[in-house]
This record gives C-alpha cells, structure tokens and sequence, in this order.
C-alpha cells in the first residue's frame, strides 16, 4: 500500500495525534574535553540532525545568544551547552565538517544564531524544507512535516523554557533531543519515498476553493 501524504496538514488535525516520545540516549555536554569526545563519534556517524535553542527574552530590547546545540544521530542524542561551553574548537570541527551528511530544517537561521558566538565555514548541511518540497509538502515547520510523514505530533511545550538553566529539565532535554533527532528520521524517509516512489501526495483544496465547492453544493 502506496503512503499517503499530504501537500498541507491541518493544525487542528495533528493536536488529535499521538506524541512522540524519544526512547534513545541523551547525552549532555558541558566541557571541552567532553566535547572533543562526542564529535568524534558524531562524526563517524552518515547522518546526523541538528537543531538550537536560545534562552527566550520576555523584555522589551532584551536578547540572549544561541544556549544549546543538539545533535543527534538515529539513536542518540548530544546536547552541546553552548552558554557554557561557547563555540569551542570541537564544535567547530563538527560544524565545518564536509564529509558527514548533516541535516537540519530552517538551518540557515541556525547558523546566523551561532556565528555570534564565533566564526565558521559551515560544511556540508541539507534543509529539511528543501528536501520535503521535492515531495509537494507545502508546510515548512518540523511539526507539520512530522506529523504528515508518521502521524504522530511533536509537543512544543518547552520552546520557552529557560534553556541557560544550571541544569536543563527532564523535559527539556526530552524536547531538544526530539528536535534533532526528528531530522534524521525525515531525512530517510523523504530519501527512501523518493528512491521508491512509494507514496501518493493528496492536494488539500485552498480555504478559497472550499468555500467555492461549499457554495455549489
């Protein structure tokens, strides 16, 4: 049986969905030297996610810089403390790399974020939202194209949280490591819906054209 998707999901629709829950490995990293570890592994890894979160600011003129970084891979997650490590060298290494296929949804604002803390070539990085459009996916955020590639809804509840905690939530890391992780799965199902074919895209009618259909009816 062919996979139906869809050019556009219904927010209202994804709220009904089961959540995702992230049963892998959650590492957090606050050091240099454990840093150095971590990039290495990633780095012999063929596919790895990414994705940041920035403390958010509630005053007015108020701005905070890129807190974490996550990074996962199938499996695991790693989650780079970024307020206290900043964008050490390992990091670097990481995010200059050309050879490890590197994924990422919006990642160009990603990197703007980043470079703030210091600067760097960004190696080689695929967007999500580039990749989706191939398919006739029309939405463009992590939770709609989750949602209409698995049928299953990634909860946002932690967005706002203070992400420069001295030690990050339960939740929190729960909420980054999704994120990253998310990536990695709809990068390989995009790739193998596109090396198959296996797949029917159903076009959703515009508001105009339902209220069209409405009025004929």
């Amino acid at each position: 049986m062919r996979k139906l998707i869809y050019n556009k999901v219904d927010k209202a629709m994804i709220s009904q969905l089961k959540r995702v829950d992230f049963y892998g490995k959650i590492i957090v990293v606050t050091s240099p030297v454990e840093a150095e570890h971590a990039v290495d592994y990633l780095l012999s890894q063929p596919v790895l996610g990414f994705d940041t979160e920035t403390r958010p600011a509630f005053e007015k003129g108020k701005r905070y810089r890129c807190s974490l970084l996550q990074v996962s891979t199938r499996t695991d997650c790693f989650l780079f403390r970024l307020n206290k490590l900043g964008l050490c060298p390992a990091i670097v290494r990481l995010l200059a790399d050309k050879e490890v296929t590197k994924v990422g949804l919006a990642w160009n604002n990603d990197i703007l974020s980043l470079r703030e803390l210091g600067n760097f070539v960004p190696g080689h990085f695929i967007d999500l939202q580039d990749m989706v459009r191939q398919l006739g996916i029309e939405d463009q955020s992590l939770v709609k194209i989750y949602a209409n590639l698995f049928g299953e809804r990634i909860s946002k509840t932690e967005r706002l949280s203070n992400w420069e905690r001295h030690q990050l939530k339960e939740s929190q890391k729960e909420y980054a490591a999704i994120d990253a992780w998310a990536c990695v799965r709809i990068y390989n199902e995009v790739n193998h819906l596109m090396a198959t074919g296996d797949y029917e895209l159903v076009v959703q009618p515009t508001e105009k054209e339902s209220q069209d259909e409405t009025s004929l009816s």
